[in-house]
């Protein structure tokens, strides 16, 4: 049996069971510890800890269910690929890791399952050997790592305890100055993984993996990791300094983000920089302690997201690898079951009623207005909400109305079984997924008190995002803005406010510089000449010698003979 769809039934069938039981979980209220010794000697054990609750049960429900879809679509997609069994080993690796790290309770093991998430994504990221996926693998796993170190250091720390499970000092936490350190190693950590400014270079880079790795790496598993391990510690962050600070990145994330994101050409970069935004806003909501209504968004994006990927990865499967929006045009007529798919995920980022983002970021906007937060933070989450539909909407313009653009006899169709079902199978959690996890969620009633402008203020602001996206797609403000009198403005906003350049490029760039002068000044310079080359030339020279008498020359075989026995008769 083909291995991918024996994984794809395995995981369907774990998540619809993990299901069952969050709900089961849920009802009852129920939390369970499990141990598991893996080694006992003498009075010493070593003990993996793992926490199941209504939450990690859904969470990892969620996962299988986007990774069996996943899975499916990729049969066909590495279709040509020799080592496309490598590749679903990979995939499931990642998803090993990303279950370790959402059941774990101790900083230990979830340092296991966080570290397998990087070391994996870096093996997927380069997976396509270029210079390019070189490039975008090392910036990954090096931004990654600061937060991997941030978590070592708590680890480190947390040894003036005596455990790692930082659910049993939670309540004491709370009460320690001391514990403010390991609070802010962990907001590190979380913002690392969860690429918020300044380490939102690494996201739009990850692009250079296959598309189904982008499906399932900025949906569910990579990415949601940071704000689901700051979910974890929200008891011990909350009212304190670093929340109000992370609000302000996760706002300023939202911002940048979806300004980059208009005036971004590559279709996978535009998707990518929708997800940066929608971790801004998850943050920045976790941040004003709704920790329920961030992991809530965290589900419904993850369904909505994966599809939304997929879809691209069809259109860039047909178009022979071509990434570029400004070729596509008219795709309605050559693709539709995959237009329609993405146009249904599109509008579910968008939060249009009734569909699953419509659900959480509605009422995400609507507990912020009520909330007693300042006019920036209010002003950039509704001019992020506008900006997303603008991207959403400039996306869907360039790939139905505009014209087609790609070469006049080539052949584009969607044939492939495989990738449709896996989309489908995303296309009806989209639609249903957000009222049904809203519904088991948050069962009971909620009084939101809004004025009439404030509860219209949603609309308005898609309306408005509506126009801007046509107004980015076709008139006369696009010709003005993508001219050469505007380039330094596009190119600042295009490159989310130049942090590639100064946070990675940047910051790289001198070192690799100074190790170039000290490879050159020491390793070649006079510790060559005197160390291993020295050594080498001195050898090399006196073997010569050695060599000479084991080439058997008569001459030299006398030559000793003769100074053997003047030797010999000078001691006797």
């Amino acid at each position: 049996m083909n291995l991918f769809k024996l994984n794809f039934f395995l995981f369907l069938f774990m998540s619809i069971s993990l299901f069952i039981l969050g709900l089961y979980f849920m009802y009852n209220n129920m939390i369970y510890f499990m141990e598991w010794e893996i080694l006992s000697l003498n009075s010493n054990s070593i003990v993996y800890i793992f926490l199941f609750d209504w939450m990690s049960v859904l969470f990892m429900s969620f996962v299988f269910y986007i990774s069996s879809m996943v899975i499916y679509y990729s049969n066909d997609y590495m279709l040509g690929d020799k080592t496309k069994n490598r590749f679903l080993y990979l995939v499931v690796l990642f998803v090993v890791s990303m279950m370790l790290m959402i059941i774990s309770p101790n900083l230990i093991s979830i340092l296991v399952g966080w570290d397998g998430l990087g070391l994996v994504s870096y093996c997927l990221v380069i997976y396509y050997q270029n210079e390019k996926s070189f490039n975008a693998g090392m910036l990954t796993v090096l931004s990654n790592r600061i937060g991997d170190v941030c978590l070592l250091i708590g680890i480190g720390w947390m040894l003036n305890y005596g455990s790692w499970n930082f659910y049993i000092y939670m309540d004491y936490f709370l009460n320690m100055y001391e514990s403010k350190f390991i609070m802010f190693m962990v907001l590190i950590a979380g913002m690392t993984k969860s690429a918020q400014i300044p380490f939102s270079a690494w996201l739009p880079a990850a692009m250079a993996a296959p598309t189904p790795v982008s499906a399932l790496v900025h949906s569910s598993t990579l990415v949601t990791a940071g704000v689901y391990l700051l979910i974890r510690f929200n008891d011990l962050l909350k009212n304190s300094f670093f929340f109000n600070i992370l609000l302000l990145i996760g706002c300023l994330t939202m911002f940048m983000s979806g300004m980059g994101a208009n005036y971004e050409f590559d279709l996978k970069k535009i998707i990518a920089l929708s997800t940066l935004s929608q971790l801004g806003l998850m943050m920045s909501i976790l941040s004003m302690g709704y920790m329920k209504l961030s992991f809530f968004h965290l589900l419904t994006h993850a369904l909505f997201k994966a599809l939304l990927f997929m879809c691209a990865g069809m259109i860039i499967h047909c178009f022979g690898n071509v990434q570029d929006i400004r070729y596509m045009g008219k795709l309605m007529n050559f693709m539709p079951i995959t237009l329609i798919c993405m146009n249904i995920s599109n509008l579910a980022l968008c939060g249009l009623p009734f569909l699953a983002g419509f659900y959480s970021k509605d009422l995400i906007l609507e507990m912020m207005s009520m909330s007693s937060t300042n006019f920036l933070i209010y002003l950039l989450f509704y001019v992020s909400t506008g900006l997303t539909v603008s991207y959403s909407v400039r996306l869907i313009y360039y790939s139905m109305m505009n014209n087609f653009n790609y070469f006049t006899l080539s052949l584009i169709n969607e044939n492939s079984k495989f990738m449709l079902i896996g989309m489908m199978g995303l296309v009806f959690m989209s639609i249903f997924g957000g009222g049904m996890v809203m519904w088991l969620m948050f069962s009971w009633e909620s009084l939101i008190l809004l004025t009439f402008v404030m509860k219209l203020m949603v609309i308005f602001v898609i309306i408005m995002g509506i126009w801007l996206g046509y107004e980015l797609s076709v008139c006369k403000i696009n010709n003005l803005m993508f001219s050469l009198n505007q380039k330094k403005m596009v190119n600042f906003l295009g490159t989310m406010w130049y942090m590639p350049i100064i946070f990675s490029y940047g910051i790289s760039k001198s070192f690799f510089e100074e190790s170039e002068k000290l490879n050159f000044l020491i390793d070649q310079g006079w510790s060559e000449l005197l160390g291993v080359q020295g050594l080498y030339n001195y050898l090399n020279k006196n073997s010569l010698v050695l060599h000479k008498i084991q080439m058997n020359d008569l001459k030299l075989i006398f030559l000793f003979f003769i100074m053997f026995m003047m030797f010999m008769y000078w001691i006797f």
